[in-house]
């Protein structure tokens, strides 16, 4: 990731003022050493820090507390990601461009040795918008911290930033943007805005997809739910649930014919349903008391 971010060209908008957070989730600090040794050889200054809470809301929000005041905008990859050189330089233009309080880009997976042919076209790695084919410029209702600028007074104006009630969940940066969102601030994509997302061996797995599938829908129910008053609105997730059951229910049968891309298809829809079901019910899936994860937030 550092590599990737010291390689930054900027074509389309001014060299900016730039500087590196690093926030090293882990108490004992593991990252230090390869922070200072890269150090000298970085063209931007690198700010490194230790958040002792285990959680990637805490990361977050130490990453955010770290920025120099400023700074005119935020911006976060993750510590396993490497950007293209125009990465910063196509968000930037592209805020620019629509005048966005958030920009959104895309986040492509690469694979550690060779993935199973049923994965890469199965597309189970990609993100929905980019499956979607969205052009620049396409307004949303959501992003991810994988890949995301932000004015630093959208900060400002939110009466907190990562809930971290979400630290073994995930699902804090949903919670975040779905509030960004409904306080009127904008979000719009950016296709070209790339950034590759290492996916190890021990992921490229059916099991891990699936696994992967029910968090999201389980994470989604809970930010709705308690984002949402009214009982109208609340049963929306158990419609979407259901939905999604249903669709991959239906679509079993033939996809065991179809072989293994069509059917971990239809289940990861069950997945997702029975995720989004069991979060109606109040069941929190913590993923990462189980796994456990190190946070990195960069370009702030």
């Amino acid at each position: 990731m550092l590599d990737g971010l010291n390689g930054l060209v900027f074509e389309k908008t001014p060299l900016p003022d730039l500087e590196i957070v690093v926030v090293d989730n882990d108490p004992s600090g593991s990252a230090r050493i390869l922070c200072e040794a890269a150090k000298p050889n970085l063209r931007w200054p690198l700010n490194y820090c230790v958040e002792s809470r285990r959680g990637i809301p805490y990361a977050r929000n130490r990453a955010i507390a770290s920025v120099g005041s400023d700074m005119d905008f935020v911006t976060f990859v993750d510590d396993d990601e490497e950007p293209i050189p125009t990465w910063m330089d196509e968000l930037l233009f592209v805020q620019r461009t629509y005048d966005a309080d958030v920009v959104y880009g895309a986040v492509l997976p690469y694979f550690a040795g060779d993935a199973p042919t049923w994965i890469v076209e199965g597309r189970f790695f990609e993100h929905t918008f980019v499956r979607a084919r969205y052009p620049t410029g396409h307004p949303l209702e959501l992003a991810d911290t994988n890949n995301v600028l932000l004015r630093s007074r959208v900060f400002g104006g939110m009466d907190k930033w990562f809930d971290e009630r979400f630290a073994m969940t995930g699902g804090s940066d949903t919670h975040f943007f779905m509030r960004v969102f409904r306080s009127g601030y904008r979000i719009v994509w950016a296709l070209d805005a790339r950034v590759y997302d290492w996916v190890p061996k021990n992921r490229a797995t059916a099991r891990w997809i699936l696994q992967r599938a029910y968090r999201l829908g389980n994470t989604r129910s809970l930010c709705e739910l308690d984002l949402e008053s009214s009982a109208a609105r609340r049963a929306v997730p158990v419609i979407k649930g259901v939905g999604r059951i249903a669709q991959g229910i239906v679509l079993v049968p033939a996809s065991i014919a179809l072989g293994r891309r069509a059917l971990v298809g239809a289940l990861h829809r069950i997945c997702y349903g029975a995720g989004r079901l069991a979060g109606v019910l109040g069941v929190q899936y913590e993923e990462y008391r189980r796994f456990g994860e190190v946070s990195a937030a960069s370009g702030e």
